[in-house]
């Protein structure tokens, strides 16, 4: 049979097209990421909003019915305890009180005496107990410098001895309170007996700490009525941070973890320690309008406070609680983790030139990593981020 010229021309074409098409549908090797299993930190965090607030504050009221003259301390304004003058207070004109309403005034005078005297010997108590940790803080820093006790031992003394300094002060600022109030109680059982009528000079209400003025709630003169707030002032220096978590995340916490202080509004991380989580929770309506149980968890600040002295009470943070750390785990990046049938952890392996599924066991992980624990060797390659074209036994190149 005589092939013609055009006959050859459409064979070779159709062979060509053959090839084309035969090619086209042979199988291509599928592009993935590859990163590899390496050893590293690991840490689990739980992350949630906070707010800080100063640890004691004191509301300054008006400690019976009178005039108060203009208030001239601003927000931000530093007092000294004893020395600076919060409000002059010019009491009224005094009633005539029955014989009840004279002993319910010694009453008054005689429960903040108590309430000084106690107020007196939980601050001494308190320093006792300073004391003590600060003896076996200072015991136990020698052990550990003789690598006699481990660090974990030497870490507990000095929270120890922290929480101790800070009961102290916290039961000065009471004791402090206390007296301020038996001056109040007193100054009322003066004006009503009727002692300072016509002629008496005004009061005046002293700090009784030393701080800053957070708020006035009242800067002109007025008559004002017993009780009327007048002045909140508190230590800037006493700052903590609260932060309400999920009361499953609560449980996780425990008092003395780590925590990063971050979003603050400055550029480096904060560093604190957890001092309480609350024994008792509450019911919060999120922003979807679901009711969550919520619990409050107290952070100080680890930081001098020269890096933190720009925040002030009532400021956003945001807070990452460490509550599993490890320095040198075995880590897999999470994006490479999926469900193999049956419901174990699973990643796509790379091996000579094509990708094997293998079953892994992990522990602990975050956002970025997990921790292996069986499956998995330092070095071996992982498709991370899969396409749904990646499978067992397909060949690959690498992205």
């Amino acid at each position: 049979m005589k092939i013609t010229r055009s006959r050859a021309v459409a064979l070779a074409t159709t062979l060509v097209v053959a090839l084309l098409l035969a090619w086209a549908l042979m199988p291509k090797p599928v592009p993935v990421d590859l990163e590899e299993v390496d050893r590293g930190p690991l840490a689990v965090t739980v992350d949630e909003e906070g707010e800080t607030r100063v640890r004691d504050r004191y509301l300054v009221s008006a400690p019976l019915a009178g005039k108060v003259l203009r208030i001239t301390l601003e927000p931000g304004d530093p007092v000294v305890a004893g020395e600076t003058v919060l409000a002059t207070f010019q009491p009224g004109d005094p009633a005539l009180l029955d014989v009840r309403a004279r002993a319910e005034a010694e009453a008054r005078v005689r429960a903040a005496q108590a309430g000084l005297g106690s107020a007196r010997a939980e601050r001494d108590r308190f320093a006792a107990e300073h004391a003590l940790a600060a003896a076996e803080a200072e015991r136990v820093r020698r052990l550990a410098a003789g690598e006699i006790v481990s660090r974990e031992r030497l870490d507990t003394a000095v929270t120890a001895e922290r929480s101790a300094a800070e009961a102290l002060a916290a039961a000065e600022f009471a004791a402090d309170s206390a007296l301020h109030e038996l001056e109040r109680a007193r100054a009322s059982l003066l004006q009503a007996g009727g002692e300072a009528a016509g002629g008496a000079g005004p009061l005046t209400l002293r700090s009784p700490i030393d701080g800053v003025v957070l708020r006035r709630f009242r800067e002109s003169e007025a008559m004002v009525a017993a009780g009327e707030p007048l002045l909140e002032i508190a230590d800037p220096a006493r700052l903590e941070i609260v932060s309400d978590l999920l009361s499953t995340d609560a449980v996780r916490v425990s008092p003395g973890d780590r925590a990063l202080i971050e979003q603050w509004g400055g550029g480096e991380t904060l560093r604190g320690v957890v001092r309480r989580v609350e024994p008792s929770g509450f019911t919060k309506v999120s922003a979807l309008g679901v009711e969550e149980q919520r619990v409050n968890v107290i952070v100080d600040f680890e930081d001098p406070r020269a890096a933190w002295e720009r925040l002030g009470d009532g400021y956003r943070v945001e807070l990452a609680i460490v509550v599993w750390e490890r320095t040198d785990a075995l880590r897999v990046p999470t994006g490479a983790l999926f469900r193999a049938p049956g419901g174990a952890w699973a990643v796509y392996a790379a091996e000579d030139g094509r990708i094997v599924s293998r079953v892994i066991e992990i522990g602990r992980r975050n956002d970025l990593h997990a921790e292996v624990l069986e499956g998995l060797g330092e070095g071996d390659p992982v498709a991370v981020h899969p396409s749904d074209q990646v499978a067992e036994g397909v060949e690959f190149t690498e992205r």
